[in-house]
């Protein structure tokens, strides 16, 4: 369409209708042929409906692993993507008690290296975009148990990928600890994270060693209803 033509149909005024074009075109989202001076999508909004998709069709799967992993734990359970270099919860069933609300909910975003979720997801990058997480948005110790040197989160992120799963030990918020583990696609790369998180004083030692055991198990099985085989790397 053309430009007056898109005015008219959105009801705005040619200018507005302009500077929104020109901003999606600026970010790749619209093309124009110079020739008729008509604005079209590119494939660039396939991505994103890929993306979508692809989320939707995780939480289709794993929201049953979600329920029984609470019902199970009585703590909260969580979905997570990575997204712009941080965590967004894409699915999240809560305790008994609520507790936890405010720190996990869907749409939330948290950083990636002060929470157990973010570093699963982490061993996904590479070291030009670790370094490119910590130039953007650096590693803000959010409490005195934070992981604030890259140094450090890379040891950890080590630590986590030996392991098989990820403790947030109030790194992200003071009272609160979880265990996570990372899901991945027939592909063998990171798509998610799963956790469960509870109150430090429920979140014993005892009771993380059996989360961890159980988190992992889940999420090894849901990596393979994704068609991810162990021996694929």
């Amino acid at each position: 369409m053309r430009l007056q033509e898109i005015a008219q149909r959105t009801g705005m005024p040619a200018s507005t209708a302009l500077r929104f074009l020109t901003t999606l075109k600026e970010y790749g989202y619209v093309d124009q042929v110079r020739e008729t001076a008509q604005y079209f999508l590119t494939m660039k909004f396939c991505r994103i409906g890929n993306q979508v998709s692809r989320q939707v069709r995780i939480r289709d799967i794993v929201r049953p692993y979600l329920e029984q992993l609470s019902r199970e734990f009585e703590e909260s359970v969580s979905l997570a993507i990575e997204q712009n270099f941080h965590v967004v919860y894409v699915d999240v069933v809560d305790g008994p008690d609520h507790m936890l609300q405010t720190l996990q909910r869907i749409g939330k975003i948290a950083p990636l290296h002060g929470t157990g979720v973010g570093k699963c997801l982490l061993l996904g990058f590479d070291e030009s975009r670790l370094e490119e997480l910590v130039r953007k948005y650096g590693l803000p110790a959010l409490t005195p148990n934070t992981i604030h040197s890259l140094e450090d989160l890379k040891q950890e992120l080590e630590s986590v990928r030996r392991r098989g799963w990820a403790v947030d030990n109030e790194e992200c918020e003071i009272g609160a600890r979880c265990v996570a583990a990372p899901i991945r696609d027939y592909t063998g790369r990171i798509v998610a994270a799963i956790s469960t998180s509870g109150p430090v004083f429920r979140m014993t030692e005892e009771k993380m060693e059996y989360m961890k055991f159980c988190i992992t198990r889940a999420a090894e099985d849901i990596s393979r209803r994704l068609g991810y085989e162990e021996n694929h790397l």
